[in-house]
């Protein structure tokens, strides 16, 4: 007779002896050798189990994941080899928000509210805000001031007088705009 150890480390399963085996353990055998005596062989078995994991991951403009820069959504899957061997199954569920940017183009006579900042001198203004999903937002505004001006005019007249489609019968200060 005769007696023969397999130890054996595999992952996920094994098949041996015409079954297949997906969990650890000492599994015996009988068999009929060549001189007709019984050989015993024990197959002792380690399994190691491959992993899956998800990522969720959202993410403005692009995304950077093992060397690779993604710019578009999608499920994205790696293979990695874990530390007892076997498959370890990364997925990547990547959502890309973008980035806006938007510009105003305004004139405006002395100044301009924008933004809850008041402006009086012409110029391009920046403001970084952010979109409903936290990427970044620029708004650019080129701003054009224009001042208004005041003109006196001193005018004696005889009766009345007429100025900006009004008549006029008695002296006093009147403004037009």
């Amino acid at each position: 007779s005769s007696t023969i150890y397999d130890t054996i480390v595999s992952c996920d399963s094994y098949f041996w002896n015409g079954s297949t085996y997906t969990t650890s353990g000492v599994y015996d055998s009988l068999f009929t050798n060549v001189s007709g005596c019984d050989s015993l062989v024990t197959l002792i078995l380690t399994i190691n189990d491959s992993s899956s994991s998800t990522i969720v991951i959202s993410a403005c403009d692009t995304f950077s994941w093992d060397g690779v820069v993604y710019d578009t959504s999608g499920f994205y899957t790696n293979v990695y080899t874990g530390l007892n061997g076997c498959d370890s199954i990364v997925n990547l569920d990547l959502t890309i928000n973008y980035s806006s940017s938007s510009y105003d183009t305004i004139v405006a006579c002395d100044s301009l509210i924008w933004n809850s900042n008041i402006y009086t001198t012409s110029g391009i203004y920046d403001t970084l805000l952010f979109t409903s999903s936290g990427c970044d937002s620029l708004a650019t505004l080129y701003l054009t001031i224009n001042s208004s001006s005041t003109i006196y005019d001193t005018i004696v007249s005889c009766d009345s007088y007429f100025w900006n489609g009004n008549l006029y019968n008695l002296s006093g200060n009147y403004t037009d705009t």
